[in-house]
């Protein structure tokens, strides 16, 4: 369309400077006294109608294919993507306590100070003792704990989130997760297993996306060296990955996998795995 105003605007320019050198080149056209003044309000209403018309489209398409050829921002921050992957199922929040509370007192063995000829009283007490000091909220915390790790791996910090996500209080979310009897060590050892079944990590950065799942540094050391993963498979697997959405000269790749904390070696590998 801005095409077709400029054309117009061009012929009204050449029609007014013809009729302006000699108005009557126009009589079939415009009737009435033919004059130079005439000849130019016509033709010249003309080009700066078309003018305008013209700019206007111009800046319409202009806009248009502005807003078509925007390019695609390519995000290359592998442990951003892989966090989004997480199949964590609530947001955790961070907690500063990473430590396992003591076991609680109820369960020490509590000798007999005096004898008795009835043990019966004796072990009622007993019995009723750890449920006089245990509220309702915090055995519910503590199932609630459970159930959650037999179906998902969980740190300690990471599960007391998940019990104050499902309407746990705080001091009960960290009760649940205390008396859990989760061992720490093999649960980032079960989430390592779980993060390289759906996606491919260098050792440092499986320990990264395990602190970040809120397991300590030596809780996640010990899931990354547990694991069994070959590193050299694994970056071989995550250069295929950068390949299926982008391209990459050799070297780009494999200063990708150094970015995603392979090793040169393993980056190397990697790069050779692909054909580069």
């Amino acid at each position: 369309m801005d095409n077709l105003f400029l054309l117009i605007f061009f012929a009204s320019i050449i029609a007014l400077v013809v009729g302006l050198v000699k108005p009557t080149a126009f009589s079939r056209f415009i009737k009435g006294e033919i004059t130079r003044k005439k000849i130019g309000t016509i033709f010249g209403v003309a080009a700066v109608a078309s003018f305008v018309l013209f700019a206007v489209t111009t800046d319409s398409s202009k806009n248009n294919n502005e807003v078509a050829q925007q390019p695609i921002v390519e995000t290359t921050q592998v442990v951003a993507e892989n966090k989004k992957e997480t199949p964590a199922p609530v947001v955790e929040k961070t907690k500063t306590n990473t430590t396992l509370a003591p076991t609680k007192t109820e369960t020490k063995t509590v000798p007999v100070v005096t004898p008795t000829p009835t043990p019966a009283p004796q072990t009622d007490s007993q019995n009723t003792s750890p449920a006089s000091n245990e509220t309702i909220s915090q055995q519910n915390a503590v199932k609630k704990a459970k159930s959650y790790l037999d179906y998902s791996a969980f740190s300690h910090d990471g599960l007391v989130a998940q019990l104050e996500y499902g309407q746990f209080s705080h001091a009960d979310a960290v009760y649940g997760a205390d008396n859990s009897g989760a061992n720490w060590n093999e649960q980032a050892l079960k989430k390592a297993k779980s993060y390289l079944d759906y996606s491919a990590f260098s050792r440092d950065g499986l320990v990264d996306q395990l602190e970040y799942s809120k397991f300590s540094n030596t809780e996640a050391v010990y899931g990354a060296d547990n694991v069994g993963a070959n590193w050299n498979e694994q970056a071989a697997k995550k250069a295929k990955s950068y390949m299926e959405y982008s391209a990459f000269s050799r070297g780009g790749l494999i200063d990708q996998l150094i970015y995603s904390k392979f090793t040169q070696t393993q980056a190397e590998y990697g790069a050779n795995a692909v054909g580069l």
